[in-house]
């Protein structure tokens, strides 16, 4: 299981670090969601994989900790947030300059003003 949850976390963040990469802004954008996925997952496994176990510090022998799924849940609603607000930067700059390159250079030919 743990090798899974691995696997699906290096997964996440090379696709995301190579959409990150790339010169338009919506595959950035969803680089950096698929980032933000990948740090979620990690997070809840550093609490601990566990199936049917009390997430409460008990007597018991098997527990899951409730302080990284506190953590995740938070960072689920803070990267909506964050995501949200990025798209619309980017569509104000998509429709701002009808062009999605994130490193325009401007233009230096007879008809720059």
């Amino acid at each position: 299981m743990e090798f899974l949850v691995a696997t699906a976390i290096g997964i996440l963040t090379a696709g995301g670090l190579y959409l990150v990469l790339r010169m338009r802004t919506f595959p950035v954008i969803l680089g950096v969601s698929l980032l933000t996925y990948a740090v979620n997952v990690f997070l809840f496994a550093s609490g601990r994989l566990t199936i049917g176990a009390p997430p409460i510090l008990t007597d018991a022998t098997t527990y899951s900790d409730p302080l990284p799924q506190a953590l995740v849940l938070t960072a689920i609603v803070i990267s909506f947030g964050m995501t949200a607000v990025v798209v619309m930067i980017a569509l104000g700059a998509y429709l701002g300059t009808d062009d999605d390159h994130i490193d325009d250079q401007p233009s230096t030919g007879k008809d720059a003003t």
